[in-house]
């Protein structure tokens, strides 16, 4: 039985819970919820009726016998010495998005995995949806040839007091804007399919949300070596919240929620219908199985497996978390500096560090409130991707 702890009780901790009290009882057992504000903890303790200890430091864990993996549901900016803590005393680690508030913590993180041969995994629920998978292994197949073009439309909406939170909408402990805090499975979705760019140009602004420094939208392009491009819009001003991941290719467009279009030339160059290679696209997508389970319970499966079978091999480990934070890196420095920027990153770019990024990235706006906590703690995930 893999004993679990969760640091951080907010909104974010009842989707590792769910996967952990209900999808996996039989596999683990949840033995610690910490919190510095122990009334939180209190109160997701009597929701999922757990036996567990409520702790309001964690550094009273990190000797515990009775612990193998800790999931990380706090605010960005604490990731990092938290994972690298518990790393160093041989737990297992899953950490929420985004991975840290900088590289530089990314590479703390990386060496602490490394040294202590624990498991470093950060979330990426996104890969764990069924359309998602599928369409990765299509483009996996060859059957549309090379991407030649990416869209990647991370659209959110928040309202004006969602920055309102003590935590939220400063550099210093969200980390960043929408970039950062909502593109990022987006982007990590990208980076798993196509690979790291050559060189990212990109523009960012607050339009709405004058009570945070941070942006509330940025368009980025990035251009990679074969010539192809890709584009991101990430953003907390769409209504509808329509969000996916389109992918134009040599042979036929695809895309996440599943849509297929595959076009040849007439003889005077326009197109018509490649109904032959749509079939074939869309017999191959209905053929491939769906996931056992999805969303964070997909993961978390992911991660309990590589626990019990003593590989720890993950799906997204620290490296791969680090290349979405690089990727989202460059896309700062690109829109805070006006010039396009060349990967990958060195540790001489002025946003490779938590201090370079707060000396560097632009106010928009000054903080103006701090709550503790919302009345309504209600939230949504995103876009499942299941419909076209």
């Amino acid at each position: 039985m893999i004993k679990v702890a969760v640091i951080g009780t907010g909104v974010i901790a009842k989707a590792h819970l769910e996967a952990y009290v209900n999808s996996f009882k039989g596999r683990c057992e949840v033995v610690a919820l910490i919190d510095i504000y122990e009334d939180k903890a209190k109160q997701l303790k009597e929701q999922y009726q757990l036996d567990c200890r409520i702790v309001g430091d964690y550094h009273e864990l990190l000797d515990s016998t009775e612990l193998d993996l800790i999931s990380v549901c706090t605010p960005p900016y604490t990731h990092s010495q938290i994972a690298v803590d518990f790393l160093r005393a041989g737990k297992h680690v899953l950490v929420e998005k985004p991975m840290a508030s900088s590289l530089e913590e990314c590479d703390l993180m990386l060496q602490a995995a490394a040294e202590s041969g624990s498991i470093l995994s950060i979330v990426g629920q996104n890969r764990f949806r069924d359309p998602v998978m599928k369409l990765k292994k299509l483009l996996d197949s060859g059957l549309t040839g090379k991407v030649v073009h990416a869209q990647v439309d991370s659209h959110w909406w928040r309202g004006h007091c969602y920055y309102d939170l003590w935590w939220r909408g400063t550099w210093e402990k969200e980390g960043g804007g929408c970039t950062l805090n909502h593109a990022v499975h987006h982007i990590d979705m990208l980076q798993w399919m196509m690979g790291m760019p050559a060189k990212v140009t990109a523009v960012m602004s607050n339009t709405s949300h004058d009570n945070a420094e941070v942006e509330d939208l940025s368009v980025a392009v990035l251009s990679y070596g074969n010539g192809s491009l890709a584009q991101i819009t990430s953003s907390v001003v769409h209504h509808g919240e329509e969000q996916q991941v389109v992918f134009q290719t040599e042979k036929a467009r695809i895309s996440a929620p599943w849509k297929v279009y595959a076009s040849v030339s007439k003889e005077n160059g326009f197109p018509v219908r490649n109904e032959a290679l749509e079939n074939e696209l869309e017999e191959r997508y209905r053929t491939i199985p769906d996931l056992l389970y999805t969303g964070h319970a997909g993961q978390i499966d992911n991660v309990l497996s590589a626990i019990e079978d003593g590989s720890a091999q993950v799906l997204i480990d620290g490296q791969e978390g680090r290349k979405t934070l690089e990727l989202i890196t460059a896309i700062y420095e690109a829109a805070s500096t006006g010039r396009s920027v060349v990967l990958p990153l060195t540790k001489e770019s002025p946003f490779y560090s938590r201090d370079g990024l707060l000396a560097n990235a632009p106010h928009f706006y000054e903080k103006t409130s701090s709550l503790v906590s919302f009345t309504n703690n209600e939230i949504t995930l995103g876009s499942d991707y299941g419909k076209g």
